[in-house]
Formats: C-alpha cells, structure tokens, sequence
C-alpha cells in the first residue's frame, strides 16, 4: 500500500455563526484480514479505526470506523463557524500511524 493521502474540501472563510461544511477522502485500501493473497494466506488487516477533527484543539466529531468502511472512506459532516483557527483532521491506523491534513479557516 502506498502512503495515505487526504484530500479535503474546507471553506477558507465563512461568517460567525455559519455552519460550514467539511468533507475528507483518505486513500487507503481498509483491508479487513479476510482476504487471501494470490498464495492463500490472509492478508493482514489493516483499517482506518478512528476518526477526529478538531478545531483550535476542540473536537468538533470523533468517530470510531470498523471493517464494514469502504476503500479510500469518505466522510462529510458540519461545524458551527465560531471563531478563527486551524481544523485538523486526524485518521488513525490499525498500525498506530496518524495521517493528518490541516486548514485554517477565518471566521469574519
């Protein structure tokens, strides 16, 4: 598997009080260990198992993902717009590895 990457659509501005939307996609296979490879041994399970944004170091949502996500998941969801600051969006692995992607937004 190659690295992860993740793409995001994040406004860079919106009004106080606005709920802005967010959207996430991680490339990345969620192999769930039932598979075989072409020797028929199994293939090691490795998934994405949590999910966090946080904005200026608050959780706006957390979520905790199992083997019945899709290849490269997509996630969308809303915040409210309250004051200016970096949205940080955190995939944890099954490994311990951390992929993360920021954004500022400022809120006017």
């Amino acid at each position: 598997m190659n690295t992860p990457t993740i793409k995001t659509r994040i406004p860079a501005k919106a009004k106080k009080g606005e709920i802005i939307e967010i959207k996430a996609q991680i490339t990345h296979d969620m192999e769930t260990g039932q598979r075989k490879d072409a020797g028929g041994m199994p293939l090691a399970r490795r998934i994405i198992k949590k999910f966090v944004c946080t904005w200026n170091a608050e959780v706006v949502i957390s979520a905790d993902w199992y083997t019945a996500m899709s290849a490269n998941p997509l996630i969308t969801f809303t915040a409210l717009a309250e004051k200016s600051g970096p949205i940080k969006l955190a995939f944890h692995d099954d490994n311990g590895e951390i992929y993360e992607a920021t954004a500022d937004v400022v809120v006017e």
